[in-house]
């Protein structure tokens, strides 16, 4: 026989877990949602700043311990080996201009190139699309990816 008191073990018939229970299990949907969808990559660290990002109010230690509860570890040294990244061989296109960049007529011919450019917020990617015959741009196009910024200084 456990030594409960009659109205410690109704209380717990009523409301088995506790609002710190229950916020930590829907804590803890979120924690593995982040995890996921960094790849299976990010630790506590990033998934608490991924939660603060979502508007979530949580603190680092908690994250820690939901993360630590819940078996997920970041995962160190992912970076692909060169050479060995699996998957369909990429589709070469043959080359038809043979290096002769004169074309004889407006839209027979167009070039490409990517660039990017560093900044202080990322990277921004930059494509043009050049006509041979008339040296004028076709299209354009442009890409930000930012990097991530912590949002707060760790000591």
């Amino acid at each position: 026989m456990l030594s409960v008191h009659p109205s410690g073990f109704y209380a717990w018939v009523k409301e088995p877990l506790s609002q710190r229970a229950l916020n930590d299990q829907r804590q803890t949907v979120l924690v593995k949602k982040a995890w996921k969808a960094s790849g299976k990559i990010y630790g506590y660290r990033k998934i608490y700043d991924d939660l603060i990002d979502m508007g979530e109010a949580v603190s680092e230690n908690r994250v820690a311990r939901l993360t630590r509860l819940a078996g997920i570890q970041a995962q160190i040294g992912y970076e692909q080996k060169s050479g060995q990244y699996g998957g369909k061989p990429p589709v070469v296109v043959e080359n038809t201009l043979d290096r002769q960049f004169a074309a004889g007529a407006p839209d027979k011919a167009w070039v490409t190139d990517i660039t990017y450019i560093r900044t202080h917020e990322g990277f921004a990617y930059l494509c043009v699309v050049i006509d041979l015959f008339s040296r004028r741009v076709v299209g354009c196009g442009k890409h930000f990816a930012a990097m991530r910024l912590k949002s707060r200084k760790r000591s």
